[in-house]
């Protein structure tokens, strides 16, 4: 085994201790960190829709077909860095020629039909059919058509068919549930079962990615509606904002406490790795983990967010704490998978040194390529925002709010 090992500790410093030579590059590197920190944020964002068409809360309808519009928008773009990654992303048409229902990756190609084409395509066009017949009817040209290609044909608005269409979105929305769940429980429940791998073998590793998704998507769905209400020159809906920031505010609470409960679990254990991984953490994630993650992305936003919630400041102060929380927490959130899909590689199998990762600027798996995977789902956003607009509180009426939060008058006009 010594002889297997390899010292080059003297040769590059920022190498410590005994590692294997193939440890030395990393097999899963940036564009493996974006991939299941955009497949959270699907999740996220329809979990949050779902509030307002499954579980009836109404002050959510605001951002309800904004949420469905960006969990389609990050859903069309999330496999792509896996399939960058893959380096012959031709090959994964295999999965579906060829199911194997041993591979957890190779389900998710399953998963992610079955999620995008009757889960998310389907309840939005359930939610847009009436609006696609109207919009044909008022435009003209290329516009007209367009419209009427969505609507596949359909011209009835009659009372009977729009009560379907909510009972249909409604059922899809329940059956979109537990799909949520699948999809980004999955990407913990990779990592979980890698039972060789100390910092990744974990049966907490499903949930806690579950609900770190859930965090995400409601900061984001948060802060575009913020931005968006901005530039669009409208009033903002204090009471969903609100709303979306206590829901917020609860989720961070939940997750962090089961992040806890990993760490302390592991702690309890005390396994042979237990020392090699607190040197890991103490040195190589330091700044990732302690400061980024957590504090910065965890605990600042959580008292942010409680100050702005429940604090009694004016509407500008909270929207103000709002978005610098929801800022944050995104920060937090990629931090999470960067610490898990990085981490798990920085030790040594022979628990006895670390590695170390620096990220490139160009290439594949650099940073310029990671931040275009990053901005493209936004791009795409707009335009589905051009095509369907989302704002379902156009012409509706507005709520005041006092300094304490509550309601005090009747709803006056946006």
């Amino acid at each position: 085994m010594e002889q297997m090992l390899l010292n080059i500790s003297s040769t590059l410093p920022d190498v410590s201790g005994y590692v294997f030579p193939n440890e030395y590059v990393l097999q899963w590197e940036l564009l493996i960190v974006v991939y299941p920190y955009l497949t959270g944020l699907v999740a996220g964002a329809f979990i949050l829709a779902s509030l307002e068409r499954v579980f009836k809360v109404s002050v959510l309808r605001p951002i309800y077909r904004l949420s469905l519009l960006t969990a389609l928008s990050f859903m069309l773009i999330a496999p792509l860095p896996l399939l960058a990654h893959l380096g012959h992303p031709e090959r994964s048409i295999e999965m579906f020629l060829t199911p194997h229902s041993s591979s957890a990756m190779a389900m998710f190609g399953f998963i992610y039909a079955w999620y995008l084409m009757v889960v998310l395509l389907l309840e939005i066009w359930f939610d847009y059919r009436k609006d696609f017949i109207i919009w044909a009817q008022e435009a003209s040209g290329l516009k007209r058509l367009m419209y009427r290609v969505l609507a596949l044909g359909t011209k009835d608005i009659s009372k009977g068919a729009i009560d379907f269409d909510e009972k249909a979105g409604k059922f899809i929305t329940i059956l979109g549930i537990p799909s949520a769940f699948l999809l980004h429980g999955y990407v913990g429940f990779i990592f979980g079962s890698i039972k060789a791998n100390p910092w990744w073998s974990s049966v907490l590793m499903p949930i806690v990615f579950l609900f770190s998704a859930i965090v995400s998507g409601i900061a984001l769905v948060l802060l575009i509606y913020m931005i968006s209400t901005m530039f669009r020159w409208k009033k903002m809906n204090m009471a969903c904002v609100n709303k979306l920031a206590e829901f917020l505010f609860y989720a961070i609470i939940v997750d962090f406490s089961l992040e806890l409960l990993d760490f302390i679990h592991r702690l309890y254990e005390s396994e042979e790795s237990i020392d090699i991984l607190s040197e890991m953490i103490s040195s190589r994630l330091f700044m990732s983990l302690i400061v980024s993650q957590i504090i910065i992305g965890t605990l600042v936003p959580a008292v942010a967010l409680a100050f702005g919630r429940f604090g009694g400041f004016y509407s500008e102060m909270r929207r103000m704490l709002f978005f610098v929380a929801a800022i944050l927490v995104q920060v937090g959130i990629f931090s999470t998978r960067w610490n898990v899909v990085i981490g798990g590689q920085l030790f040594s199998k022979s628990m006895r040194g670390l590695t170390v990762y620096k990220v490139e600027v160009f290439g594949m798996e650099g940073l310029l390529m990671t931040i275009l995977f990053l901005v493209v789902p936004f791009v795409l956003l707009y335009f589905m925002i051009k095509i369907m607009p989302p704002w379902m509180d156009e012409g509706l009426e507005d709520i005041k709010l006092d300094k304490s939060n509550g309601v005090t008058s009747p709803p006056t006009t946006a």
